[in-house]
């Protein structure tokens, strides 16, 4: 029986890396050791990165919150716990889009909560 060499899988999966590191800056998208190594950082970075933007886009929300509530005057967390005392069940994302584009709807909210709170 012959002798099966490795050629032909080391370029296939050489080409994949290479295939991912294309628009890599230098020997970066050139030669498979170093593109290698960045390639699997930035498949980490994008990873956590996805993570990261929830964390973000709800830190974005909850300064909405806060500064419509402010407006109204109470405080994020007043805020929140009387609507949790109400008994109205709204995400932070919904009530991050009512503070900007619906001042009117969250000014009644925050007078129910008010009423809830006093």
């Amino acid at each position: 029986m012959a002798r099966i060499k490795g050629g032909m899988n080391a370029r296939r999966k050489h080409n994949k890396v290479l295939k991912l590191a294309k628009g890599y800056r230098g020997a970066r998208s050139k030669q498979y050791r170093v593109a290698k190594q960045s390639v699997m950082r930035a498949l980490a970075t994008s990873y956590a990165g996805r993570k990261q933007r929830k964390r973000q886009m709800r830190q974005l929300w909850i300064a909405r919150i806060n500064a419509a509530a402010r407006i109204n005057g109470l405080s994020y967390s007043r805020f929140m716990c009387g609507l949790k005392q109400a008994g109205v069940d709204i995400n932070r994302k919904m009530l991050a889009e009512m503070a900007v584009n619906d001042a009117e709807g969250f000014a009644t909210l925050a007078e129910l909560v008010k009423s809830k709170i006093a």
